[in-house]
């Protein structure tokens, strides 16, 4: 499995919108097993998504799909910036089957 973890700042005021856009067609991309946006609690412009994938090739395969290549044009103006991103290798857990 492939894993990722990103904090986004969204411009002042639009982080429900871009929570929004980034949770529209998260279902339908083939080889996620896992697609998360959570509210950062401690700075009401920042939002954190925890990704889940079968393989690698499977998440940058879905950088071309069309409802990924249009969350992408409508969330990019509400982006200020991307504080952290981590890859990380799932080893399983609650609604994943464990690799180890």
């Amino acid at each position: 499995m492939y894993g990722l973890i990103g904090r986004i700042k969204a411009v002042p005021g639009q982080r429900e919108a871009l929570s929004t856009i980034l949770m529209e067609g998260a279902s339908s991309m083939p080889g996620c097993l896992s697609y998360v946006v959570a509210l950062d609690p401690a700075d009401p412009d920042a939002l954190w998504v925890t990704e889940v994938w079968d393989s690698e090739a499977s998440h940058k395969a879905s950088l071309a799909l069309p409802v990924v290549k249009d969350a992408i044009t409508r969330g990019k103006p509400l982006i200020a910036a991307f504080d952290q991103y981590i890859q990380t290798v799932p080893v399983g857990g609650h609604g994943l089957r464990a690799t180890i």
